[in-house]
């Protein structure tokens, strides 16, 4: 354990097996279960008679880990900035623990091809050498620089950095990290897309729509292609479109397109947000923050950092590059997000966990390769107070973070 820096504050060990009732959301009840000292859940012998195990969500409970796809930074940290310690990391998954999530996809956003590469180099390093990383990344969302560098669809990124689909650049970023990218997001307008898109989906790498300004044909060629996501949907396009010929009509009615929304009331207005949930449905839906290092519990208003851009967290919780109108990614928690759409739309934890750790388990899963334990048995401990729900312990592999 000598590469390990100081333990961070508000982690712990176990040393024996907990027995705990933990909602599976596959099963639809409550489960027995023993979460043994190495993360691993176990059914258990002494579970209590049927009747005894809790059935509801009021008071204290227990539930599977929430799943992130999309996270550029959190608590301070910037996943972009490069030069991140292990020690650094943990400090960010312990805060990001906090709020649920047990597994998530740091993301690479668009750069220079040695810029992206060096910082990805040195995040992946930062994840071997932490406590958490290794239970919690599953792997990597590079999103970017294969984008539209047009205003209002490049949003955040740095147009100037945008380029033709280049596998190569692909290749060169997979070998510098010990973990596999995942999920890539990818413009189907830009020259090469369709070619990249279907040969990483040939290697299972998911490809997500994103930042684009494809026509309806193009989009369809992308899914045809293997495109199965939309990253952020509502978002990374200009103000004015046209009223119902335009990206997001045409990626909601495609129903072989899962799309990953931000639920922060700030992204996609509530009435809207409502209509693409109805849309695309349960099973075809995604919650993710979008998180930068702006997000999290105790964050104050005032100057962050993503990537090479300077943003800013303003009193209504947006984050923008200052003097634009454009989002620069968001400040929402993941339980934030549960409380958001428990009061917006009366939404069930079951209902919940669905879109926030069923559903993206199901685009990082691989059948050739072990996903790390936060993904499959991560356990958040809930509590109600004042009719919403409120994270109190998260168990993680070995760790267990109050």
């Amino acid at each position: 354990m000598g590469e390990f820096q100081s333990f961070p504050a508000g982690i712990r060990t176990r040393s024996e097996p907990v027995p705990i009732e933990v909602h599976r959301t596959a099963e639809g009840k409550f489960v027995s279960l023993n979460l043994l000292p190495n993360g691993s859940l176990v059914p258990r012998g002494d579970a209590a008679p049927e009747g005894e195990v809790a059935v509801g969500f009021d008071g204290k409970f227990a539930t599977q880990g929430l799943i992130d796809l999309q996270v550029n930074g959190f608590d301070g940290l910037d996943f972009n900035r490069g030069e991140i310690t292990g020690e650094q990391l943990d400090q960010a998954l312990v805060s990001l623990a906090k709020t649920g999530v047990t597994a998530l996809l740091p993301t690479i956003i668009t750069g220079s091809p040695h810029r992206m590469v060096s910082t990805l180099r040195e995040l992946d390093k930062a994840v071997s050498t932490s406590r958490l990383g290794p239970h919690m990344v599953v792997g990597y969302h590079i999103e970017g620089p294969f984008l539209s560098p047009k205003d209002g669809f490049s949003g955040a990124h740095n147009g100037s950095h945008m380029t033709a689909a280049d596998l190569v650049l692909v290749d060169q970023l997979q070998a510098v990290s010990s973990r596999k990218i995942k999920l890539v997001t990818i413009a189907p307008e830009v020259d090469g897309a369709i070619e990249i898109i279907q040969a990483l989906t040939e290697r299972g790498t998911q490809v997500a729509i994103g930042h684009s300004a494809a026509n309806a044909d193009q989009i369809s060629a992308a899914v045809e292609a293997g495109a199965r996501l939309c990253t952020h949907l509502g978002n990374g396009l200009p103000q004015m479109l046209h009223k119902t010929d335009n990206p997001i009509f045409w990626q909601l009615a495609d129903d072989r397109l899962t799309a990953m929304f931000i639920a922060d009331g700030i992204h996609v207005p509530l009435p809207a947000l409502q209509t693409m949930l109805r849309a695309k449905g349960p099973l075809r839906t995604i919650l993710t923050t979008d998180a930068v290092a702006a997000a999290g519990h105790s964050m104050w208003p005032g100057p962050y950092t993503l990537g090479d851009a300077a943003i800013e967290l303003a009193e209504d919780r947006s984050v923008r590059i200052p003097g634009s109108r454009y989002l620069a990614g968001s400040s929402v928690t993941m339980d934030q997000m549960v409380r958001n759409m428990a009061v917006w739309f009366d939404q069930t934890v079951p209902n919940l966990l669905q879109l926030m750790r069923e559903n993206p388990l199901r685009f990082i899963s691989d059948q050739h390769e072990a996903v790390p334990l936060g993904a499959t048995d991560g356990v958040v401990e809930w509590e109600t107070r004042s009719d919403e729900w409120f994270v109190s312990n998260t168990h993680i592999g070995p760790f267990t973070i109050e």
